[in-house]
This record gives structure tokens, sequence and C-alpha cells, in this order.
């Protein structure tokens, strides 16, 4: 029963995405089914928390059908306390972007049935990666994700969206077909092993220590380069900014919000655990780029000018803690890290949404259109706020904790590179800060925003009912989308406990895989 809650998780999306595919025509019934379709998973989500028992087997809820068998592929599906918390924050996140995108304004000729079907579809696609327990099942999953996330951002993006499409398809599909090299490599060293080929990672797992080191090494460099590209790390990073930045603020939200954990989630579930030798001697390498990524996508988030790449670059920031913290081998670092994905899913979702708010109002993306806008909406002001002060850390909000626990549990391992990703805390407080600054405080300027007559930079009286009219606070909906983020967001920040007893038993057993000795639990 519990493998079919799992498998019912995957499909029902999936269903829903084709029913909501013949509304077509019908704009409200084809927005109302597309929502109850997330609520259901929603439930079904929480009925699968329900059933899982922390602590215990480290592969729950599992379901499994022989596929082709010819080749020892199966149909096999199920999470650990890792996989089971990233498709809570899936089943949590698209039904807010469901909601945020009630009154999208597609691109003509583009129709409601067909962007809603498609975020439906990516749903069933995005569980799959994470529940796949077979690793040729996760590189199927891992590759049919493109399709719905390209044609969401090439149909239905901003002015250089097939461009952008285009550019973030050939970016993962380069790294998808590395990986196919890596995972075909698995199968023949199983097959030598064994006498017979097999994709069952937990089989894999097994003979993971006995694959000679130089194998490990080039097995692992075609997982590590795809998913250095999903993560993304710098300098595979380049196609986050165009994508976040043209796809529709839904789709950016679930982009950066989840697709991107997918890169971190395969480092931990298939890199530490299929390739530990080679891993452990490629870590310095890896953690070079972490920090990197950490300054780099920092001061390029500073500097940004277009509002939707500054959340893209604050984004890549982030990745660089979550690596850092994967790669520095203690159950408190990778249990922080695990939890960074989940809290940086909320905080920087709830910052693209609010972006995408202050945009629909002002009209522009461009920082330099806006300022004083807390005067005309001060609901939305404090939402912007809160997200902020969630993405920048701050004591309180969810992603403290995760931070915390990545730079205490790095530090004995790496100090070096911990003392370098702490500049990253004091610049996130910078960019954050800086941009809400200039949006939300200072006199009222811009026909963008308040569409009233005069040049950019025009003093504009924000007590007049001209401004009201056009710049209205958040509406009713708009705040029920936000709420729930709000209230995770303080939640997780003042009493994680539940989510990190989910994640630990998980963490300790991929340190066990990985062949790790946790200097911070021992105190050494």
């Amino acid at each position: 029963m519990n493998g079919l809650v799992l498998l019912a998780l995957l499909l029902l999306p999936l269903l829903g995405g084709l029913v909501v595919a013949f509304l077509r025509g019908n704009d409200r019934a084809a927005k109302l089914t597309a929502l109850g379709f997330a609520l259901a998973e929603l439930a079904l989500a929480a009925v699968a928390w329900a059933g899982f028992t922390p602590g215990g087997d480290r592969i729950q809820l599992a379901f499994g059908v022989d596929w082709i068998p010819a080749f020892g592929v199966r149909f096999s599906l199920g999470v650990d306390g890792i996989a089971l918390v990233m498709i809570a924050l899936i089943a949590v996140l698209v039904p807010i972007v469901i909601g945020a995108a009630w009154e999208e304004k597609l691109p003509e000729g583009r129709t409601v049935a067909g962007f809603f079907s498609l975020l439906l579809v990516m749903q069933t696609f995005m569980i799959g990666v994470f529940a796949a327990t077979d690793v040729f099942l996760f590189y199927v999953f891992f590759e049919a994700m493109l399709v719905p996330a390209y044609f969401l951002i090439g149909r239905f993006g901003g002015p250089r969206r097939q461009y952008a499409a285009v550019k973030f398809f050939l970016y993962s599909l380069f790294g998808g077909l590395v990986m196919l090299a890596s995972v075909i490599g698995v199968y023949v060293v199983a097959s030598g092993r064994l006498g017979k080929g097999t994709f069952d990672w937990a089989t894999l797992v097994g003979i993971a220590k006995d694959i000679p080191q130089g194998v490990q090494i080039w097995l692992f460099l075609g997982f590590l380069i795809a998913f250095a590209i999903k993560a993304p790390l710098v300098p595979l990073h380049t196609w986050l900014p165009d994508a976040g930045g043209e796809a529709p603020v839904g789709v950016g939200v679930l982009l950066v919000g989840v697709l991107d954990k997918v890169g971190t989630f395969g480092l931990l579930r298939y890199g530490l655990s299929l390739f530990p030798d080679a891993s452990r001697i490629l870590a310095p390498w890896v953690l070079t780029l972490a920090v990197i990524g950490v300054i780099y996508g920092a001061i390029l988030a500073a500097g940004q000018t277009d509002m939707k790449r500054f959340v893209t670059y604050t984004s890549i920031a982030h990745f660089g803690f979550i690596a850092l913290g994967i790669f520095a081998f203690s159950t408190q670092s990778i249990s922080g890290a695990v939890l960074y994905m989940v809290n940086h899913g909320l905080s920087t979702g709830m910052l693209f949404l609010v972006v995408g708010m202050v945009i629909a109002r002002g009209g522009s993306r461009q920082f330099s259109d806006y300022g004083g806008m807390a005067k005309l909406t001060p609901v939305l002001g404090g939402m912007f706020f809160i997200a902020g002060l969630s993405s920048l850390a701050l004591p309180g909000t969810n992603s403290f904790v995760s931070e915390f626990l990545v730079l205490i549990g790095s530090f004995p391992r790496e100090p070096v590179f911990t003392i370098i990703a702490t500049v990253g805390m004091v610049l996130a407080a910078l960019y954050v800060l800086w941009a809400y600054q200039r949006v939300m405080q200072g006199p009222v300027r811009g026909n963008a925003l308040v569409g009233l007559a005069g040049g950019p930079g025009s003093a504009v009286d924000p007590s007049s009912e001209t401004a009201k009219a056009k710049v209205p606070d958040l509406s009713k909906r708009e705040i029920a989308v936000l709420t729930p983020l709000v209230v995770l967001i303080i939640a997780l920040g003042v009493y994680p406990k539940p989510v990190l007893d989910v994640i630990n038993p998980s963490v300790g057993a991929t340190m066990t895989e990985a062949g790790q000795q946790d200097l911070v639990k021992e105190g050494k």
C-alpha cells in the first residue's frame, strides 16, 4: 500500500495534465482543475510523509516492476528522507505557483490550458527524479524534465524566451548525455562484478567500494558534469540567468526552487554513494567551485539591473553553500545542505513571486524604474522584506538554520573554504537590502511604476488617488498565495526539528556509504 501511495504521487499530476489539456477554451475550468489536482497531490504528499518512518529502512514506500528485463532495468520507486523532503517541497510549491499564475498574461496565441497542463506534467517528472531508485529510470526522468520546462520557457516566457529555452535545453541535454555515458559505464562495471548488469541503486551501492579508483573518477566525472550544470555551479551556470529571467514567474519559481536541486540531490544520492573514493579525491575541486560561486554569485547579484536575473544570481550564491555542505563530509554540514535545499526553495520561491508581483504592477523588470513602492503597496513591501530577510538568512528565518549548520559542520574539515564562504553572508545582506531599498524605499518615482505623465524619475504623490488606482496593493488571492510561504519560513526558522528528524538518518547512511569519518560528530 505504501508503494502505491508513491506511485499515485507520480501519476496523479500526469493525469491532471492530460485532463487540463482537454479543457482548451474554458480557462476557468482549466485553472480550477489544475489547482484541484495540485491540492490532491499535496494531500497525497502528506499521506506519504505520515507513512514514512524516520530511522527505519533506508528506502521506504518502495514500488517496483520489471521494465526492460533484458538490461536489468526496473520501474522502481522509493524514497529516503532526503528524497521525501524534496517531494514535499514540490507538492507545496506547485499549488502556490498555480495560484500565483491565476491571472498570468500569456503571449498571444498561447492557451491557459496548455500552460497549466505543462506545469502538472513537469511536476510528475520532477517527482520521478527524486523517487527513482533505478539509475536508468533516474536518467529518463532527468531528461524528461527538460521537455515541459523547455516549452514553458520557450512558449510562455519573455521577449528572449526562445534563446533562453534553447540555451537551457542544450546545456541540460549535454550534461545528460555525458551522464548517460557514465550510466552505461556503471552497468558494465556491475556486469563485471556481479556477472550480470544492473541499474538497481541499492545493488550498485553494495559494490561501489570494489570499483577501482581510476574507474570511479571517470564515472563520477560524467555524473558531476551533469549535476554541476543542473545545480548550477560556476562556470556551468550561465543558462540560469537567461532561463530564469525569461521564464514566466511561476516557472521561474520551480526552476530555481526545485529543478536546480536535482543537481545537488544527484551529488548526494549518486555521487557520494556510488563513487566514494572519487568524491573524496575530487572534493577540493568541487569545494573551490562552490566558494567561487558564493562570492561570484553575490557580486553579480549586487550588480544586476534586472530584478528577475537578480534572483537567479542569488540562487547561484546559495547553491555554493549547498555544495560546500555536501563536500565537507560531516553529518551537520550535509544535513544543513539538504535543509538548505528545502529552505532555498521556499525563500527564493517567495522572492521570485514577490518580484513578479512588483513587475506586474510596474510593467518593468528594471530596478531603475522603481522607488518608494512600499508607500503605495505596504503589504507587498512587507512581503518583499520577509522574503529578503529569509534569503539573507536572518536568525529566526528558515535559511539561517541551514546556513548555520553548513558553516559549523564544514569548518572542522574545511576551515579555509568555510571562512571564504562566510564573506558571502555579508554580501547577501548587501545585495538583498540594496534591492529592497531601490524598489521599496525613497520617493515614489517613474512612470513605469505608476503610469503617470512624465519621464522616469519624476516625483509622484503616493497619497494621490491616481497613484493608488494605478498601483494596487496585494489582492486576497496574492496574499493567500504568499501566506503559506511566510508561515513555513518562520516555522522552519523557529522549529526545524520535524524536517531534520526525517533528513538526519538518510544523511548518516550517505556518510557510511561514502566511507567518511564524521570529525564533527566525534569532536575532532
